[in-house]
């Protein structure tokens, strides 16, 4: 997508459209979080954030409208329309020829993601649990993300660092294992561990089982 010149500011309607939406993911994020998916409703999201509730409709469509915008602003950490894999930052650590310094970089993102996306991951998880369209979002979430972190492991690869005896997919597994927020939930939110803890874990850990 081509950028805007800076010079160019954006029209009142699409900075109020934009504030619209900010107000209503906001809303749904605070409502999943004390009530559940299932137990919120569209019109409860839209009292909150004082939208009326067609212009809700024609933003997101549906409640799973919502709650994947705030998945993809968690993940991203804005609400820029561009995936995390065809940012500057992803691409920067691809060019990157130092096995060790890579993997560092993944390990970085990996924690700013988690970090950012816990809640809502856990509340997609738990809907999809019950709401087939919920399953499915949720199916197409874990697929992007072994997309996105096969892109470690083939870099590996194409550098010859790939530890002796271990293949790209079971690498590419290990990562995803390893990188998961199931792993990041377990290890930070269920035992407490720092951050800053967590990401010296998974920088070493993914060297061990990749480096050797």
């Amino acid at each position: 997508m081509p950028r805007k010149s800076p010079s160019v500011k954006p029209s009142d309607g699409q900075a109020r459209t934009r504030l619209a939406r900010r107000a209503v993911i906001d809303a749904a994020a605070a409502l999943f979080v004390d009530h559940g998916y299932a137990a919120t409703t569209v019109a409860e999201v839209s009292e909150r954030a004082d939208v009326p509730p067609a212009t809700v409709y024609r933003l997101f469509q549906s409640k799973l409208g919502i709650l994947k915008a705030w998945l993809d602003v968690a993940i991203g950490g804005d609400d820029a329309p561009v995936a995390v894999t065809e940012r500057p930052q992803v691409a920067n650590l691809l060019a990157e020829g130092d096995p060790v310094r890579l993997i560092t970089g993944f390990a970085d993102l990996a924690v700013a993601i988690n970090g950012r996306s816990n809640n809502v991951y856990r509340i997609l998880a738990g809907a999809a649990e019950a709401d087939s369209d919920a399953a499915g979002l949720f199916r197409d979430i874990q697929r992007q993300r072994a997309t996105g972190q096969r892109q470690l492991t083939r870099a590996l690869a194409r550098l010859g660092a790939l530890r002796a005896g271990l293949a790209e997919p079971d690498a590419a597994d290990i990562v995803y294992a390893i990188m998961s927020p199931e792993t990041y939930r377990l290890l930070v939110v269920d035992r407490r561990w720092s951050p800053r803890r967590y990401r010296s874990w998974l920088d070493m850990t993914l060297r061990q089982q990749l480096l050797g």
